[in-house]
């Protein structure tokens, strides 16, 4: 989703890490602080939420992160979203979200439990989850799709489930090297402005264009370029896992 270069930036991003205890394993709650960091380099104001089991989800953060978990918390965050009119209500209201493997998934229509039963899911994404043969693990190179206006995307995947997406989400790019959503050579999915990736690393450290593009999309301008030496080399020693072309 296109935003417009802006004269003044605004002054103050609250973003919300869901459930952190129940979908935040695998350092995916380091997205938020990769979020908040970003912001603070700017000189951009911003509020870290967390959303526990006690707590309700507030409808109106401007980013929501959700990360991945095992089975047992998977479940009880989706049963706790369904119930939950918090994070739908910021997402008809046009929030930011990034969900990650599990997050990914339950925010879904439907998702595999670690026995292979079906559970509905929050039904945010146009998209549904079923186990795979085989666990995907490893390293991932990803061709962003174009209309993104990011970098190659890199990260680690460690999930069981093959996503495919309805007509009304599109992939977060093309498969180079790794499994991804296990489905049509592709991985992730946006819709609006939603994001979700079976990435970890976490996947906004390794991948500083993506979370521009999420702050960009939060705050409804496009935010100055930030180019931090360390960063940069970190995203080309991931790229390395890139095929050689002839």
């Amino acid at each position: 989703m296109p935003v417009s270069p802006a004269a003044h930036q605004p002054s103050q991003v609250r973003i919300a890490l869901v459930l952190p205890q129940l979908v935040g394993g695998y350092g995916d709650r380091g997205n938020a602080v990769v979020l908040v960091q970003r912001l603070r380099w700017r000189g951009i104001g911003c509020e870290l939420v967390e959303v526990t089991g006690a707590t309700p989800v507030p409808s109106d953060c401007d980013v929501y992160v959700v990360g991945g978990a095992e089975g047992g918390g998977q479940l009880t965050a989706a049963r706790r979203l369904r119930a939950d009119p918090g994070l739908s209500r910021a997402v008809a209201r046009g929030a930011t979200v990034l969900a990650v493997c599990a997050g990914f998934q339950l925010l879904g229509t439907g998702f595999a439990g670690p026995d292979g039963t079906m559970h509905p899911g929050a039904g945010l994404f146009d998209a549904v989850t079923r186990p795979m043969p085989r666990r995907a693990m490893g390293e991932v190179v990803v061709d962003p799709a174009p209309g993104l206006g990011i970098r190659a995307i890199t990260g680690y995947e460690n999930h069981a489930g093959a996503t495919r997406l309805g007509p009304a989400a599109g992939p977060l790019g093309r498969v180079v090297t790794g499994v991804g959503n296990g489905v049509d050579d592709v991985e992730g999915a946006v819709q609006g402005r939603l994001v979700g990736t079976y990435l970890h690393g976490p996947v906004l450290a390794r991948n500083p264009d993506l979370a521009d593009l999420l702050l960009g999309w939060a705050t409804g301008h496009r935010l100055a370029p930030l180019v931090l030496e360390e960063i940069e080399a970190l995203r080309h020693e991931r790229l390395r896992h890139r095929p050689v072309t002839t």
